[in-house]
């Protein structure tokens, strides 16, 4: 059964508020095994106002983030982590490219994959793209810190 987060419950599964929340929604979650993440990109945004003043890009590490983001959401609704202070920290970024800038107006979307997961430490491997058109893959390794 595919599950889904709103912003409302990623509001509860990771601590990420304004202006570095870079996920509104989670959807076609598959235990912990995939989801798919959206980031809605507006020029509103404050990285907008220095990436690059004129000609505004999202930056590529904030891509990754995304995707990370997207990863943890997915690991705390498998495993029913809302309310729970949970804190997910990055241990590597791999093999990370960036094939498309990301501007406002594009709407992001995050595929994310486990490639080793359980326990504490856990990798993923995440695609970016807007309207199917890869925009950033990067494999990420992160520490999850459970609640006792």
């Amino acid at each position: 059964m595919t599950q889904s987060a709103d912003i409302h419950l990623i509001q509860r599964i990771i601590p990420h508020r304004y202006p570095f929340l870079l996920v509104d929604r989670v959807e076609d979650i598959e235990g912990h095994d995939s989801a798919r993440g959206i980031k809605n990109v507006t020029f509103n945004e404050p990285h907008f106002q220095g990436h690059f003043p004129g000609a505004p890009i999202m930056p590529g590490v904030t891509i990754v983030e995304a995707m990370a983001q997207t990863a943890a959401v997915m690991v705390g609704v498998d495993m029913d982590l809302a309310d729970k202070n949970f804190l997910v920290y990055f241990m590597a970024i791999d093999s990370a490219k960036f094939r498309r800038k990301v501007i406002p107006g594009d709407r992001l979307e995050m595929h994310i994959t486990t490639k080793r997961g359980g326990g504490k430490v856990w990798k993923f491997h995440g695609r970016a793209e807007v309207g199917g058109e890869l925009a950033c893959e990067a494999e990420f390794t992160a520490m999850m810190e459970l609640p006792k």
